[in-house]
């Protein structure tokens, strides 16, 4: 009987023993899991992500080193806007926060722009040639009239005073010159409003009408974002067939659509 307690008290004390052993073990084992895993994902250690944004990859590359990270580039497009060659969108963006050695995704601006195919413009209207341009990244800059049997039809298509054929490959965005034809009626025609118009929806209004403008300032590479404010003639008035209006053009949306500023001083050329 006392063989068996003595037996009993030996298995418990050994079984007591091994399972300190395993816990202290476990908790050792636990404690450098987490300090390892602090040091990996070096927690409480950030960094704040500069602006790369309108750098060069080489730029960029220097910026983010120097705050402990990394250039990944994902991506690239063609954009007028930016500078070719150069960082026109980031992630995670700028002034955001990351940890050391992390990856700072980048999407770039083409180094050269893309060739594109002129169409066959010649003998088609000039509403359908701008369309087309438009459509596959080209722009209609200067527009130019001459005499023609074939009014608002392209009679020929330019780079500056330079013929340019079908098929010739131009930059996307690149704008052209369009020499388009022009009547000339002895009827009279009533000029219609082109006011908060832009000047490729006023030259296709003024065509309709049988009425041309000349190009006004600005440059070809800004006309998007300009509307007529000021027209003279104004809309209402009697002109001939194949006479010119003259208009003016603005950014500024509310000064374009001020029909007392539009219509004061009609005659300013």
């Amino acid at each position: 009987m006392k063989d068996k307690q003595k037996f009993s008290k030996s298995v418990t004390g050994f079984v007591t023993i091994n399972f300190v052993i395993a816990l202290v073990v476990a908790i050792a084992l636990f404690m450098i899991v987490i300090g390892w895993l602090k040091g990996y994902t070096l927690h409480g250690n950030e960094v704040t992500i500069p602006s790369v944004t309108g750098m060069s990859c080489e730029e960029a590359e220097i910026v983010l080193q120097g705050s402990g990270l990394y250039l990944v580039v994902v991506d690239s497009t063609f954009s007028n806007k930016a500078p070719l060659g150069t960082i026109v969108e980031q992630t995670p963006p700028a002034e955001s926060h990351a940890k050391p050695n992390r990856p700072v995704y980048v999407v770039m601006n083409a180094r050269t722009r893309k060739l594109i195919p002129l169409p066959e413009l010649r003998d088609v209207s000039y509403r359908q040639a701008e369309a087309t341009l438009r459509s596959i990244g080209l722009k209609v800059g200067d527009v130019t009239y001459e005499p023609s049997l074939y009014p608002d039809n392209v009679l020929d298509v330019r780079d500056g005073q330079a013929s340019l054929e079908a098929g010739t490959r131009l930059p996307e965005g690149s704008s052209i010159t369009l020499v388009i034809g022009r009547r000339q009626g002895n009827k009279m025609v009533t000029v219609p409003s082109l006011l908060g118009l832009s000047l490729s929806q006023a030259r296709s209004t003024l065509l309709s009408a049988g009425l041309y403008t000349y190009d006004v300032e600005p440059t070809p590479e800004t006309l998007d974002s300009y509307i007529v404010y000021r027209q003279s003639p104004v809309d209402g008035a009697s002109l001939q067939e194949g006479a010119t209006v003259n208009i003016m053009l603005s950014t500024d949306i509310e000064r374009a659509i001020t029909t007392d500023n539009a219509r004061s001083e009609e005659n300013f050329f």
